[in-house]
């Protein structure tokens, strides 16, 4: 992972080794905070790109941690919900 963009508003993060699987996750969880005004992600070569998260909020930095807890605990509930069946 590399953060491209920094500022106060709006963050940009590369995701190495990554696909559309994380990226559009992150994306639907970021859209349900309130304080996130844009998500998106784009990967220039479907092939050799790596996946770019743009995320514009009121904390971009905080509403991706936010949203990687909540990925934390979605991914825990479904593993209990298969184990259990």
């Amino acid at each position: 992972m590399e953060v491209i963009l920094n500022k106060r508003y709006e963050m940009e993060i590369v995701f190495e080794g990554e696909t559309h699987t994380l990226c559009n996750v992150l994306r639907s969880i970021l859209m349900e905070d309130e304080t996130v005004k844009a998500a998106a992600y784009s990967i220039d070569h479907p092939i050799v790109g790596e996946p770019q998260l743009y995320i514009r909020a009121r904390s971009p930095k905080k509403s991706l941690v936010k949203a990687a807890g909540t990925l934390i605990e979605r991914c825990d509930e479904f593993r209990s919900l298969i184990e259990s069946a």
